[in-house]
């Protein structure tokens, strides 16, 4: 039976193949839309996961989040360096680590930190040491650079670069390992060049991020600071005290859970915030799961459309062959054999189409995923979960239930009437 249905098919093959496609494109865009949203999810949940609690200066939860750990570029107001000091000198904190702002090169941001950082991002470096003199840098394992290469720093970020500061050449130290997040694509040096760099002094409330300016008024002003070169080579100091310049974030390790809750209740206050990163995901995966519950409903109505339009070739499909069954059964083929070759071939055919459809979903997937990866570097794994085993096992159940219908009309069909036509 199976020889005649493909024998069959291999007759029509130009309206199986459209009807394949069709089915195809359809589930395709379901799949795409589950498998990507997914992949959002698990990078950005990945790439949160190595950052407990978040301080910076009373604002938008989720401009801090996605500067502080997704190095996005946007303006965030500098809170005191006395925060930082305090943070440091808490008890309950393993590290906190400050983060600075507001330079790039060759489109990668460089940001001041400390070693404490550098060690939690990557443990064991990839090749190199840690900075250990002002001059010093850590690079992403994105960034082209290697060991003992200089990087000299523009003011800005990536998209409104400005004038290069000849205050100071980094020289690369060490490269990370692999994170998966967006600091691979960064630099990382000591957060007090960076102080010094742009004229940063105790309680200096200057946002080196501009915010508010155009790019032509913030480089006028950053031009504006008296700038002395920094000593490259000085020893590195991570020891803070009260008179610390303003910073836009600091990112703690609190030693247990318990603590992270005290903290994140200690700082939220008129002055400061604190969040926990995997909170404001939480949020912004609730928006992301309403235009995914779009997107899916949008899929499953073309979805729809796209099985009625095949029921309705198909029962036009069966009129036009009521010779050809009116043969079959002349030459004695049961009815339960005619009705099987015709459910046969329509569920073949969801078949083809829904292991293609799969097929061009992963694909999609995969092509947009690597897109937001070259672009952020948060890496976004596309994968297939349990519950996408249940969805499919209802796809077959449905495409077995819709080809029936058609299959079910030949048996009104008489073989005298059926020859005569």
């Amino acid at each position: 039976m199976m020889n005649f249905i493909l024998a069959d098919l291999r007759r029509f093959k130009g309206g199986a193949l459209a009807v394949i496609v069709l089915i195809a494109l359809s589930v395709a865009l379901s799949v795409t839309v589950t498998l990507q949203e997914r992949a959002v999810r698990l990078g950005s949940a990945r790439a949160a996961e190595k950052f407990d609690l978040l301080v910076g200066a009373a604002g938008s939860e989720t401009q801090l989040a996605l500067s502080a750990v997704f190095l996005q570029p946007s303006p965030l107001p500098l809170m005191s360096g006395a925060v930082l000091a305090k943070l440091a000198a808490d008890p309950r904190v393993d590290f906190a680590a400050p983060v600075g702002f507001g330079d790039s090169e060759a489109g990668h941001p460089v940001v001041g930190t400390t070693t404490a950082l550098i060690s939690a991002l990557s443990p064991k470096l990839a090749e190199g040491v840690l900075f250990a003199r002002l001059g010093d840098a850590v690079v992403g394992s994105d960034v082209p650079k290697q060991l003992g290469a200089e990087i000299k720093p523009m003011h800005g970020l990536a998209d409104i670069a400005g004038e290069t500061h000849t205050e100071i050449v980094y020289k690369v130290s060490g490269r990370m390992a692999p994170t998966g997040t967006a600091w691979d694509r960064a630099i990382l040096v000591p957060i007090r060049a960076v102080w010094q760099l742009h004229g940063m002094t105790g309680g200096h409330d200057h946002d080196h991020d501009h915010a508010g300016e155009t790019p032509e008024a913030a480089a006028a002003e950053e031009h504006d600071h008296e700038h002395a070169p920094v000593d490259a080579d000085a020893a590195i100091d991570e020891q803070f005290e009260a008179e610390t310049p303003g910073l836009p974030a600091v990112l703690v390790k609190p030693k247990t859970i318990a603590d992270a809750y005290r903290l994140r209740q200690e700082y939220r206050g008129e002055t400061t915030l604190a969040v926990f990163p995997a909170e404001v995901l939480t949020r912004l995966y609730a928006t992301l799961g309403d235009a995914r519950s779009l997107l899916l409903a949008i899929a499953i109505g073309t979805q729809v459309i796209v099985i009625a339009a095949i029921l309705l070739v198909t029962i036009m499909h069966v009129g036009a062959r009521q010779r050809q069954i009116g043969a079959l059964r002349a030459f004695g083929a049961p009815r339960r054999s005619v009705v099987a070759i015709v459910w046969g071939e329509l569920l073949l055919l969801f078949l083809a189409g829904f292991v293609l459809g799969v097929l061009i979903g992963y694909a999609g997937a995969q092509l947009i995923s690597a897109s937001l990866t070259a672009t952020t570097a948060v890496r976004m794994p596309v994968e297939f979960a349990r519950e996408d085993m249940s969805l499919a096992v209802w796809f077959v159940v449905l495409a077995m239930l819709v080809s029936i219908l058609p299959a079910l009309l030949t048996l009104r069909l008489s073989p005298a009437r059926a020859l005569k036509a």
